[in-house]
């Protein structure tokens, strides 16, 4: 494969990721096609992150925040510290192959009308199990990330287009990102880039797949935070509906997020869901107030930007009988 002329960087957001990072920037430096730079973006971690970065033989450059400001901000100073032309978005508990970069490059240089890449991500502990494939939004507000959980068979080897990109390895065209305004540094870690994969379509960009793969260790890191994953899902999953979902949708919305309830109370997380839809109470009239402005400034209608697709059933993404 010829060494693509797009000139990439690699950003790693990183709180108390010491246990992986060692893993990840060694597998970074092993690329066969090296980043232009490696840049580590650190939200003030309390672990022995700092030592690890500064001992590792590939040097990254470090930007140091004073807080944990979550995945948002962290990835938007990282992309607004480096130049290149495209970055890639890795989190520390990611081991890439050696080939992650220069095929994701590869895609991006040859579709114009692509500003993400999505890419093949495997549960780090057992290869053979999908992770994430490409992301898919539903006009219910589900965000669904193809594949997960399933065995891998094969079955999502093509290159192709997606959806979105989970940004968890992601490659991303940087002046597109810059262009709607990075990531929405509110929802401080789930679904901004969710979010940020509308904003982008409805600026009329579109999301490669290439099969890549990415070895991810799910919620290595995230589990450390004071409130659990379904606490942020089930706030930002609200404030992304209300900051671009028309009226019109809102049966759609109201069936999903029952839905959401009735799983989160089987599985013993319906006191984080609720703590999550309270805490984005105070969020909504601001979300609410910004979709006129979306609405005037996109390119692509929202009914382009998010297709209707079935929402339940075996032919909705996500669903154990589904092939997709």
């Amino acid at each position: 494969m010829a060494a693509p002329a797009v000139r990439a960087a690699v950003v790693i957001p990183n709180w108390n990721g010491a246990a992986w990072l060692t893993g990840c920037l060694d597998a970074v430096a092993a690329q066969t096609h090296p980043p232009e730079e490696v840049v580590v973006v650190d939200g003030a971690s309390s672990d022995d992150s700092l030592t690890v970065l500064s001992q590792h033989p590939s040097a990254p450059r470090v930007v140091q925040l004073g807080a944990n400001l979550g995945f948002g901000a962290a990835a938007n100073r990282g992309i607004a510290a480096t130049c290149a032309d495209a970055v890639a978005l890795v989190n520390t508990d990611v081991v890439l192959a050696e080939d992650w970069l220069e095929r994701a490059l590869a895609a991006l240089a040859s579709h114009a009308d692509a500003a993400a890449v999505a890419t093949k991500m495997v549960a780090l502990d057992d290869p053979g199990r999908i992770d994430d494939t490409g992301d898919f939004l539903g006009r219910d507000g589900a965000a669904v990330q193809r594949g997960k959980f399933r065995p891998d068979h094969g079955q999502w080897d093509a290159p192709g287009e997606v959806w979105g990109a989970c940004a968890g390895a992601a490659l991303y065209r940087r002046d597109a990102v810059l262009a709607v305004g990075g990531f929405d540094e509110r929802f401080f870690m789930y679904l901004e880039d969710v979010d940020l994969a509308l904003r982008l379509h409805l600026a009329g960009w579109r999301c490669r797949y290439e099969p890549a793969v990415a070895r991810h260790a799910a919620e290595g890191s995230s589990g450390q935070l004071s409130r659990p994953p379904a606490f942020w899902v089930a706030r930002n999953n609200l404030l992304l509906v209300a900051k671009a979902f028309p009226l019109r949708w809102a049966p759609f919305v109201l069936y999903r997020q029952a839905g959401y309830a009735w799983h989160a109370a089987r599985q013993g997380r319906l006191r984080a869901h609720v703590r999550g839809l309270a805490a984005a109470v105070p969020l909504l009239p601001a979300m609410l107030r910004e979709r006129s402005r979306l609405r005037r400034s996109a390119r692509v209608p929202i009914e382009e930007a998010i297709p209707a697709r079935p929402i339940r059933g075996p032919r909705a993404l996500g669903h154990p009988r589904s092939g997709e």
